[in-house]
């Protein structure tokens, strides 16, 4: 079976291939959710550049959060990444859950970018 940092390891690759064959050149928008905070960024895999990032660490959304791993906190993280992805150009992505489940946090982070202008 294995240990739950291999299993989750194992999950995460296997999202991430499944996109790259799906991608058709498109930018990835990844999440990462700590217990504490919540982080997603936009990455161009073609270069291996990352194109927009956003956390509840940031300094706009850090003073306005009561909480940084709330579904509160996801939204505007969602919300911060759309808005600068697409000043960087970018409209298109595919969503990488990571080896997380599409709910809860991740869900919200995922619905708040698609508001906020990004399609995926």
């Amino acid at each position: 079976m294995g240990t739950l940092k291999e299993s989750f390891g194992r999950r995460s690759r296997r999202v991430r291939h499944t996109l790259r064959r799906a991608a058709n050149g498109r930018a990835r928008l990844s999440v990462f959710r700590s217990s504490k905070h919540i982080y997603a960024q936009v990455i161009d895999d073609g270069s291996g550049k990352t194109v927009a990032a956003a956390s509840t660490l940031d300094k706009g959304l850090k003073s306005g959060l009561p909480k940084g791993s709330d579904l509160a906190a996801a939204q505007a993280v969602g919300k911060l990444v759309a808005e600068r992805a697409i000043q960087a150009g970018i409209k298109d992505v595919v969503f990488d859950r990571g080896g997380y489940l599409y709910h809860g946090r991740v869900k919200a982070l995922a619905e708040a970018a698609r508001e906020a202008g990004l399609n995926f």
